[in-house]
């Protein structure tokens, strides 16, 4: 295959990270709406929690970006062509997380809104990784040259791992389990949305070592930073809920 892979449309032809990032908000924005549809929040509390998933994810995905390789992005501060390259799922996770937990409270939404988001999210990062996948080298989300029979040669003769179609497995996986917890174990609001949070961030930090991205910080990359402070932020939420529901089973 000759990356990347350009998508045609009759005399036209689009380049495959421009139109699946397209396809992964709208399909995404779209699940959410019937998830949304299942649960208590008023349209307007909707897209003001939309709202503040947008900017925050926005600022997060930058911002961890920037960290990849914290040297260079001093050096270049002051070219906005560099400082508008990449982005980050995981800094836009952390960073919708912390924007939609402000937008909360400005709005006065006290229930969890998470749930609502997760199969939104899940059919949004596949579609997505669809189009890294397709961009090639260009998108710089492959993996490390391997001999392994997976390896794909993404257009400069070295075989390496496909971690967007690794990630695509997992996100299928990780989908398809979260739905049978949901309908068939009783989770407390906000639960569901934790235990994606926790299997994502988890899989982001093993998948990471594979990747050829600066390793700065005692050898882990931004991301992997990122990850285990929020998987010990998630760890500390679901040891503060066991905690309640035990104190709640005692005094009942």
């Amino acid at each position: 295959m000759d990356f990347p892979i350009y998508i045609s449309f009759g005399l036209f032809k689009l380049h495959p990270h421009l139109l699946f990032e397209s396809l992964a908000y709208f399909i995404g924005f779209r699940v959410y709406l019937k998830m949304r549809g299942q649960s208590k929040l008023t349209m307007i509390q909707a897209m003001w929690v939309v709202f503040g998933a947008i900017v925050g994810a926005s600022i997060g995905s930058k911002l961890l970006a920037w960290l990849e390789d914290p040297m260079r992005t001093i050096e270049q501060w002051n070219h906005v062509s560099y400082l508008m390259q990449g982005k980050t799922i995981v800094g836009g996770l952390l960073g919708g997380l912390i924007g939609v937990e402000l937008i909360k409270k400005r709005v006065g939404i006290t229930r969890s809104t998470g749930d609502d988001m997760i199969f939104a999210l899940i059919t949004g990062m596949t579609i997505g990784r669809i189009g890294c996948f397709l961009t090639g080298l260009s998108d710089q989300t492959y993996g490390i040259p391997t001999s392994w029979i997976t390896g794909i040669d993404f257009g400069d003769g070295v075989m390496r791992h496909p971690t967007q179609l690794y990630e695509i497995v997992f996100l299928v996986f990780l989908g398809v389990l979260l739905y049978f917890i949901k309908k068939n174990i009783p989770l407390h609001d906000g639960a569901l949305f934790q235990l994606f949070m926790i299997g994502y961030l988890s899989w982001r930090l093993l998948i990471d070592f594979i990747k050829p991205t600066p390793h700065p910080y005692w050898g882990l990359n931004n991301i992997q930073i990122a990850c285990l402070l929020g998987l010990i932020y998630y760890g500390w939420i679901c040891n503060k809920n066991i905690s309640g529901e035990r104190k709640r089973t005692k005094n009942a």
